[in-house]
Order: C-alpha cells, then structure tokens, then sequence
C-alpha cells in the first residue's frame, strides 16, 4: 500500500494510543478511504471514531483537553479532541453525528476492518459501508471520495 510518509507515521501514533482501548474504533473519512486504496486522495487531518469512555482515558495520555471550538452545522460530537502532534492531525470522536436536512443520525459503523500498517493495525468500516458513510455527509469532497472508493479495487 502506497502511503505518504507522515500519514503513514501517524497511522502508527494513532494505533499506539488506541492499543489500551477497550471498545471498537475506526478510522473514517478521507484516511479510510486512503486506507482502501482510493487515488488520488488528499487527507488533512485522520478522524477516529471511538467511545466516550476510551476517549476519556486517552486525553489525558495526550495531555489534550476536549476541543471546545464553535458548533459545526453539519458534524457534531458529544466529545471532540485534536491531537495536532503528529505530522497529520488527528481528530478524535466520540458520539459523531452528522445532520441530514433538519434531523442528526449517529455514525456508528456496524463493520470492521483491520489494516496492518507495518506493525501497527488500525481499523476502518468495510469499503461499502465507509463509501455509504461518506457519501451521506453530502458535501462536494464526500461525494468525490465516495466515487473514488466505487472504483477502486482493494490493495490487498
């Protein structure tokens, strides 16, 4: 798998700090589609998704406090952290939602998929329900990275 160098070092840092959690997480959003192998994608920042309780304990491992930044009209999360330490920043989310028209629905993946990254593994939802995921945020870049995920085939 063909992967910029600093995604790949903080793929492995967000591995390591997810070791000690005790329920599922993903990776979603544009890194998950990377993950997957769609080209040619551009990843800002790394969003995981993951319980109250494992995020609770992690931020203070992190030295991080909860972000505290103004409502988002589309996203929302009971507790939202940014790790920006490595060289990609990482979002860290627990209880995301996002809006469709007047109503919020909860991202909770129902799949997970374990990617190595050297000796690291870090999960992501399965390649059909991530591109159903992304495609529902709605906005231009989603739907593009859903078309992307369409047709690429796995690297694996």
């Amino acid at each position: 798998m063909s992967l910029p160098a600093p995604l790949i070092e903080t793929l492995a840092s967000v591995a390591a700090i997810m070791e000690n959690a005790r329920g599922p997480w993903w990776i979603i959003a544009s890194a998950a589609a990377a993950l997957h192998g769609a080209r040619p994608i551009s990843v800002a920042d790394v969003d995981v998704l993951l319980g109250v309780e494992d995020l609770s304990r992690i931020l203070p491992t992190l030295g991080i406090e909860p972000h505290r930044g103004p409502p988002n009209p589309l996203f929302r999360s009971t507790v939202l952290a940014k790790w920006p330490v490595p060289p990609v920043p990482v979002d860290l989310m627990a209880g995301f939602e996002h809006r469709v028209g007047d109503s919020w629905h909860a991202v909770r993946p129902a799949t997970r998929q374990a990617i190595a990254i050297g000796a690291a593994t870090v999960y992501v939802p399965e390649r059909d329900e991530l591109r159903r995921i992304i495609e529902s945020f709605g906005r231009p870049k989603d739907i593009e990275r859903a078309r992307l995920l369409a047709r690429t085939t796995s690297p694996r």
